[in-house]
């Protein structure tokens, strides 16, 4: 029998840990082992429970939920972390911050404190629990029976259908790298801009699945950890070999070749694939200008964001790869564009900011 994922929850609202505690409860594969209405009080709690998964609030008396995840950091502890806060959507300098620190991601707080309004997040909160909760739990106890987390089986090789694209042209030189990602995103770019090569040549343009009004900081955060300079995508700007750009939260991200150069352009577009930004839309305009002169990469996420056209950059002769099953918080994304036939190559998560290096320098050569 499949074992419910043990949740802690943290919060100084009485209120708000009623409806949150009865949001997770009422999520197949959840439950609430017990409840904290400070960091305090719930790292006194932890050793006891042993929770798979915290959601925690950053706004609390005592020990807010940014001291909380130093102590937690500095006592290695390594239970994830979703943050639930109204101040992520105030100020995600602070929500940045706590991502640094260990959190595994964040939802925005709903600005009521009604249960319809915590009806609202309710599903991103759950596939966030899920999924970082299983995935730890799968860690600490690598035969326990657990709920199905979303994406996660892959079908048995045979099953696979065999590729049926053939590249137009053999790849070129690599001139620019997209990166499409979702769910657990903002800790796996982390990790690979923390191992890109400082002397990598090569602009590469982001989709991270966020809203509006946090990709500022997390460019920044990002560019405090990566020998690349990193930084929000902006309209018209010229793309610059070295220079990470990350989508604009709530806006489409496209690249138009001009001469031997690229033009990032941001658009209001309705979502495409149940996404915006979406990595869809980014592939393709980057298979139409630059055809085999192109690395895609498609990382964790839930659904088929990105799938379908990082098919068309590998159609037209570039180079494409996809996170492995064993390291994907959700082996949705990349999991449909390998059974697509899309992927040439799996990678894990710690090895994918070296091989993204690898692939665009022996390009070079």
């Amino acid at each position: 029998m499949a074992e419910d994922i043990n949740v802690l929850v943290v919060d100084d609202s009485a209120l708000m840990r009623k409806l949150v505690s009865t949001m997770v409860d009422q999520t197949p594969g959840l439950h609430v082992v017990d409840t904290a209405m400070n960091g305090k009080l719930a790292l006194e709690k932890i050793p006891k429970l042993e929770p798979d998964a915290i959601c925690l609030d950053l706004e609390m008396p005592e020990m807010n939920g940014i001291e909380f995840l130093r102590e937690r950091k500095k006592r290695g502890i390594t239970i994830p972390v979703i943050v639930l806060s109204s101040i992520a959507e105030k100020g995600a300098s602070v929500t940045m911050e706590a991502l640094s620190l260990g959190a595994s991601d964040f939802v925005t707080k709903p600005s009521g404190a009604i249960s319809v309004d915590v009806a609202k997040v309710k599903d991103r909160v759950s596939e966030l629990l899920l999924a970082y909760g299983g995935k730890y739990r799968r860690f600490k106890k690598p035969n326990a029976a657990l709920p199905p987390m979303p994406g996660a089986s892959l079908p048995p090789p045979h099953a696979l259908p065999e590729k049926k694209i053939v590249p137009l042209t053999k790849p070129g030189k690599v001139e620019l790298i997209a990166i499409g990602i979702s769910t657990g995103g903002p800790e796996a770019l982390r990790v690979v801009f923390a191992n890109l090569d400082p002397d990598l040549k090569v602009p590469i343009l982001v989709v991270q699945h966020m809203p509006a009004g946090f990709t500022l900081e997390f460019a920044r955060s990002l560019d405090k950890i990566c020998p690349l300079e990193v930084k929000e995508a902006e309209e018209g700007e010229m793309v610059v070999p070295g220079r990470i750009l990350i989508a604009e939260g709530s806006k489409h991200l496209e690249v138009e070749r001009v001469g031997v150069g690229g033009i990032v352009h941001l658009s209001d577009t309705p979502p495409v694939s149940g996404h915006k930004p979406s990595a869809d839309v980014l592939f393709a305009s980057v298979a139409l200008g630059y055809r085999n002169h192109a690395l895609g990469v498609i990382m964790t996420g839930m659904g088929r964001d990105g799938a379908a056209q990082i098919g068309s950059i590998y159609r037209e002769g570039g180079l494409t790869l996809g996170q492995d099953e064993k390291s994907a918080i959700v082996y949705g994304m990349p999991r449909v564009a390998f059974e697509m036939g899309h992927v040439m190559e799996q990678v894990p998560l710690s090895n994918m900011g070296q091989r993204i290096s690898q692939v665009a320098k022996a390009s070079h050569l």
